[in-house]
């Protein structure tokens, strides 16, 4: 009979030893395999919980910018660009500018490369008396946005006015009695009245548009504009210092001032959420983070004391068993057996007990790991595919057997070391 025969034999005859040591090497390989996968686990979940949050915040961006450019569209030109010289006590109280600056700057900043800037209006605007209805009104020269040669092209703000026609606002054309397509005379010059608009509660309703060449010819400022509107970009926060930079950069001699501050305020309320809402997300990240250190490093703590704990205790039945086996080694030794075939008769033992304990260990593993977390299927499956299950089964296994060796080392080399003459005279 062979060591392996005898080995067989020696475990169907002691059943319990057998059972209790291969109970301490599944616990071991258990524990060091479930951590591993649940640690792969969380980190798997977290970045599924990261994504699913990154992506709603990109909607979440989305609509807020979206809402924010329907805002300032619905608020008009919020950016103004004046000359130097003029004082702005007198620019807030007349609501017009007594300076004038070249037409050609519209289309100067137009054609240079500021991003900051849509929807540029260069616009001549005096309040005068209309002589022929004996009323003071506002009057507005325009030409029609000029686009950004560097952008794509946008839908305008604020449509042309043609030549020879005039638009009114609500007080003029209601107290007036004035029709769309009526005729009518502004400071000796015939225009066709093209619409009126209805009621804004501002300024607008006492204001009369023209074309900018009109305007000009009118009030014998030819080539010159006295204000640029225009839109300014909420994609930053703080954004206006740049743009009165760069602006001063390219339109030497002019001065820019924001105007809307209702709107913009909401506006940059969108925008403040926006940038909690990737402040939360930070934070979330980080706690995950956080919360990932601390179990990896309970698991370093606690699997050692797991492992040394197994270790002792399958150390522990090998002592018992060599010491029940005590005549039965006394009998080998007397006929002939050698100490170094004792000693490997226990070490096979062990060997079995490691292999077959990090087997059992493995796939318990897997079925706690699967069957006690509430991880959705996609989670479980992404865990399958990225999980190094070969590399790491492996690596239980020798790394279990290795266990039962080292654990049972010493009390192999006390039964291969017995004096069978003792052993048999104690018997």
């Amino acid at each position: 009979m062979n060591v392996r025969q005898l080995v067989i034999k020696e475990i169907l005859h002691r059943k319990l030893n057998f059972a209790l040591s291969l109970t301490a090497v599944i616990i071991a390989t258990a524990s060091l395999v479930c951590s591993v996968m649940l640690l792969r686990l969380y980190d798997i979940k977290t970045t599924e919980i990261l994504h699913t949050k990154e992506a709603e915040l990109k909607q979440r961006m989305d609509k807020l910018k979206d809402d924010t450019r329907k805002s300032m569209l619905k608020l008009g030109f919020n950016l103004v660009i004046l000359p130097e010289d003029q004082n702005l006590s007198d620019w807030y109280s007349d609501d017009y500018s007594t300076k004038y600056m070249p037409e050609s700057y519209a289309d100067k900043l137009a054609a240079s490369d500021i991003i900051y800037i849509r929807h540029i209006l260069p616009s001549l605007q005096q309040k005068i008396t209309w002589p022929e209805r004996k009323r003071t009104i506002i009057l507005v020269g325009t030409r029609g946005e000029v686009p950004n040669e560097h952008l794509s092209p946008k839908k305008p703000m604020e449509q042309a006015v043609p030549d020879g026609t005039i638009v009114l606002g609500h007080e003029l054309h209601t107290s007036l009695g004035i029709k769309v397509s009526d005729s009518i005379k502004l400071m000796g010059k015939t225009f066709k009245v093209k619409n009126c608009y209805t009621e804004r509660g501002s300024k607008d309703d006492i204001t009369a548009w023209i074309s900018l060449k009109d305007a000009q010819t009118l009030l014998e400022k030819e080539g010159l504009i006295n204000a640029i509107l225009a839109l300014k970009c909420l994609c930053t926060d703080d954004i206006l210092p740049v743009i009165r930079k760069e602006v001063a950069e390219i339109l030497p001699g002019t001065q820019v001032i924001e105007r809307g501050s209702k709107a913009v305020a909401r506006a940059e309320a969108r925008i403040q959420v926006g940038a909690e809402a990737k402040l939360t997300l930070e934070k979330e990240k980080e706690g995950r983070e956080v919360i990932g250190k601390e179990r990896r490093r309970m698991v370093s703590v606690l699997i050692p004391v797991i492992l040394f704990a197994c270790a002792l205790w399958v150390a522990f039945m090998g002592y018992i068993n060599v010491r029940s086996r005590c005549e039965e080694i006394g009998i080998l030794r007397a006929v002939g057996v050698s100490s170094k075939t004792i000693f490997m008769l226990f070490t096979y033992k062990h060997i079995f007990i490691g292999i077959t304990g990090g087997l059992a260990g493995i796939v318990i593993s897997g079925i706690l790991t699967f069957a006690f977390t509430s991880s959705a299927p996609a989670v479980q499956k992404a865990l399958l595919a990225s999980f190094p299950a070969v590399k790491l089964g492996l690596m239980s296994v020798i790394g279990a057997a290795l266990l039962t060796i080292a654990a049972g080392w010493i009390p192999s080399m006390i039964a291969s070391g017995q004096d069978p003459a003792e052993v048999l005279r104690e018997e």
